[in-house]
């Protein structure tokens, strides 16, 4: 019974600083607008290859909006250009530094543009930055149910 109740604290534990906890930065998350503070879309947060990733797998879309755009505002090198916004990486190759998820890329499917990119967690929420030189933008993202 007591190597039981061992392994499952230790079990707990490693989950827990993987970030597999229900309070890790890995699963479903609902962007919002900065301007009309509306849902966007829910980007899900994982790992692969030790960095971490996101990847739209909903948009939340207005009665005569395209259900399933394509990213053509995208530069033409980019290997996203023209490709279908539901499934596409907009967040690439995050490094854990302590608390903070940087040095990775995040993408503006309706813009086309890249941004540099951190992720962490505050108040069970994800803060998402985007930033080039000085000049930067933080989005507050929830956790989708």
């Amino acid at each position: 019974m007591k190597h039981l109740l061992i392994t499952s604290l230790l079990a707990f534990g490693l989950f827990s600083m993987n970030g597999f906890s229900q309070n890790g930065i890995f699963g479903k998350w609902v962007t919002i607008d900065d301007a009309s503070k509306e849902k966007k879309s829910i980007v899900e947060i994982y790992e692969k290859d030790g960095k971490v990733y996101g990847k739209i797998v909903k948009l939340y879309r207005k009665p005569g909006e395209n259900p399933d755009p394509v990213c053509d505002e995208c530069d033409e090198d980019d290997p996203r250009y023209k490709q279908k916004i539901i499934g596409m990486e907009v967040i690439t190759g995050l490094k854990k530094n302590d608390d903070v998820y940087s040095d990775g890329e995040i993408l503006d499917p309706k813009e086309g543009k890249i941004y540099d990119c951190k992720i962490w967690l505050e108040d069970e929420k994800l803060m998402v930055r985007g930033y080039l030189y000085f000049f930067f933008r933080t989005q507050t993202w929830t956790r989708a149910e």
